[in-house]
């Protein structure tokens, strides 16, 4: 299910503008949205999802113009959504959350919740703790409920918002694998502001910054971002005062910095091979001095 946005812009009271002039082309399969905290991807999402209303622009959604009544029912009937905070009910047993949200999405039919109910608990792998109460439920495990209903419906849309924020690393690994995997034929866009997420699941990636689109292209696009930007030094001097420093390693006596830095930070200062990081962080540098 491929999403067109053309020019879109959000602007709150006050003229905020959290969205603007996005135009983006989202095709099938996994696809990943960066940004710091603030940059819009969450208003982007909730547009994509109908919860926002645009100020101006269009999106259309597998055909459908989200941007109208029609369009966001059509869109929203084949729609998963996990927010950043999903809310619960602590006291209900993960069996009986879903039976619930599956109730609220039209699945009238017990049987049919039943059965879909129990083939999602196999998805996430939960069906071992489908009768616990999900206040005694991980972080992670809570994570995997919540991509359980958005599943419900089987959409051809998933949208998961800062899904592996605050996991452990085994979590994160498990819940970025069962997201890859889940794509196929749908289409999940995957908003986080943690690049190594995007980096083991996605070919396709677009940046936000401010509100505005400032990158969008493959892994490899925003990588090459930084070609010739990044630096080594081996010091026992002081730090360089050069460009962002993203790592500083003790190297005996000395300390090892990592640099993204258009010139070199220091006379003997060696190139090196350029990571997502190291493409991210350049990108950011060169609109921090537009």
């Amino acid at each position: 299910m491929n999403i067109d946005i053309t020019r879109l812009t959000k602007t709150y009271k006050g003229g905020v503008r959290a969205v603007d002039e996005v135009t983006l082309h989202i095709p099938t399969g996994m696809y990943g949205l960066l940004g710091s905290n603030g940059a819009g991807k969450t208003t982007l999402m909730r547009i994509l999802t109908g919860l926002l209303k645009p100020t101006s622009g269009t999106v259309r959604v597998g055909g459908h113009d989200i941007t109208t009544p029609g369009g966001r029912l059509a869109v929203q009937r084949t729609l998963g959504y996990l927010p950043q905070d999903l809310g619960v009910y602590p006291e209900l047993t993960a069996r009986r959350f879903l039976d619930y949200i599956a109730l609220l999405k039209g699945i009238d039919r017990r049987a049919e919740r039943r059965r879909r109910i129990a083939e999602l608990l196999e998805t996430v792998s939960l069906t071992d703790a489908a009768d616990r109460r999900l206040k005694g439920f991980s972080g992670g495990m809570l994570r995997r409920v919540g991509i359980a209903q958005a599943l419900l419906a089987d959409p051809r849309l998933l949208v998961v918002d800062e899904p592996t924020t605050g996991l452990d690393p085994e979590e994160r690994i498990r819940l970025r694998t069962l997201l890859s995997q889940l794509a196929g034929d749908r289409t999940v866009l995957l908003s986080t502001h943690i690049l190594d997420d995007v980096a083991q699941t996605c070919r396709q990636v677009a940046v936000m910054d401010g509100g505005r689109l400032v990158f969008h292209g493959d892994i490899a696009g925003l990588v090459s971002y930084a070609d010739r930007r990044v630096w080594t030094l081996t010091t026992t001097g002081p730090a360089p005062t050069t460009g962002r420093i993203v790592s500083v390693l003790p190297e005996g006596p000395a300390m090892r910095y990592r640099v993204v830095s258009a010139t070199p930070p220091a006379a003997d200062a060696r190139p090196a091979v350029p990571t997502l990081e190291d493409g991210y962080l350049a990108l950011m540098e060169a609109g921090a001095s537009r």
